[in-house]
């Protein structure tokens, strides 16, 4: 048998007759090899039932008129898988069940197409409310959708009404066997899959979610910053060639104010002001949430921008690509003594831990002059420091 040809089936339940001898009949589908059963509301004496021929086989108007009944059920399952069929959507057992019964059909498209209109929804966004770089962050993640499901399923796309926890589970496995990535990457880019997927469920695509039941990977985070005595030794150390010499300042620049490399890079002379306190702070939009943050200009960073100084130029510190920044400070690092995997965003870690929690600045100010998005991402990557702080103090007056 044909498992894409629909299989209507009459069966009797022998099981159950009623008062007046009769029993219930059912009508049985079967299609792709699945299998959906309803009760047909009509009832036939089994004596007279004819399984093989599907039709009740004694004479007479009332039982002419049952299997009238019946041949309309069959006829109108058939017109049911055509209905769907010209809608060019796949069809599975439980839609043509829906149809049959004038239920409401669920909008039909499929996971990839879904994501590209979502994906060219929020592309017209870009500079308004986010970064074209999130945009791509995005991107990445659909084109990873796209080649999971030409890879699992051998076809370009997968209806999006069938999408379930089984396929966000595979899609996991794939990303971490197939693409070989990090736990802590695999989140994000469930995180950013379930986003247009939460979409689809608000506008009757899904009945539910299915990332409801998704638990993420457990991922140990671990903050790795420059020690007390790891930033005096780098500040102390002076380097014959200019390169380094700059590098080396512009690093310990962000120590100080906790500016990531594009907030450094653009940093201009009109984003420095006189705060309400009378001294200079750091006043700019972050680049990553556009958040608006205001960073005191400590001396030590004050020191590195009037050692660069320069009338002529707006932007106040000389310009240095990431990537080249990122390979000197390994040299630096080998130089000076400090085992860490040492980069620009360090720096960063650096100022939130050394500078500020080591020298008791509760976590919320913290927070503020970080930029985040939320207290919550601070307490998250930086709790451990603080429990780290308080352990010290308490070795420190054990000792005593």
């Amino acid at each position: 048998m044909n498992p894409n040809k629909l299989s209507v089936r009459f069966v009797i339940i022998k099981a159950k007759i009623n008062k007046r001898g009769l029993c219930a009949i059912s009508c049985r589908l079967t299609y792709k090899s699945k299998r959906k059963a309803f009760s047909t509301g009509l009832f036939v004496n089994p004596d007279n039932w004819n399984a093989k021929r599907q039709l009740a086989f004694y004479k007479g108007i009332e039982w002419e008129l049952l299997n009238g009944q019946l041949t309309q059920i069959s006829q109108k399952l058939t017109n049911a898988v055509l209905s769907l069929q010209l809608g060019g959507a796949e069809i599975e057992v439980d839609d043509i069940y829906d149809k049959f019964f004038n239920r409401k059909i669920k909008k039909e498209d499929s996971v990839v197409n879904y994501f590209r209109r979502f994906l060219a929804k929020k592309s017209q966004l870009i500079d308004k409310d986010i970064k074209e770089a999130t945009w791509k962050k995005y991107e990445y993640v659909c084109n990873d959708v796209e080649a999971f499901i030409i890879s699992e399923y051998k076809k370009k796309d997968f209806p999006l009404n069938k999408l379930n926890p089984h396929f966000v589970d595979d899609f996991e496995h794939y990303l971490k066997t197939v693409k070989d990535q990090k736990q802590v990457t695999i989140n994000k880019a469930i995180q950013r899959f379930r986003k247009p997927i939460r979409v689809a469920v608000a506008e009757g695509y899904l009945d539910k979610d299915p990332f409801a039941q998704h638990q993420p990977g457990r991922v140990l985070k671990e903050v790795v910053f420059l020690s007390t005595e790891e930033l005096q030794k780098l500040e102390k150390h002076q380097f014959t060639q200019p390169r380094l010499q700059l590098v080396k300042d512009l690093f310990i620049f962000c120590c100080y104010t906790g500016l990531a490399y594009h907030e450094m890079s653009k940093l201009k002379k009109e984003h420095i002001i006189n705060g309400f306190d009378g001294n200079l702070w750091i006043k700019m939009k972050r680049e990553k949430t556009s958040k608006m943050i205001s960073v005191p200009l400590l001396p030590k960073a004050q020191s590195i921008l009037d050692k660069y100084n320069n009338e002529d130029e707006e932007i106040v510190l000389p310009k240095f690509s990431n990537q080249k920044i990122n390979s000197y400070l390994k040299e630096i690092a080998g130089i000076v003594g400090i085992n860490k995997p040492i980069s620009h965003h360090m720096a960063r870690k650096t100022f939130a831990s050394t500078v500020l929690l080591y020298n008791d600045v509760p976590m919320e100010i913290v927070s503020e002059l970080l930029g985040h998005s939320s207290m919550k991402i601070t307490q998250e990557y930086y709790g451990k420091v603080v429990q780290k702080r308080v352990s010290e103090e308490m070795t420190r007056l054990m000792n005593k």
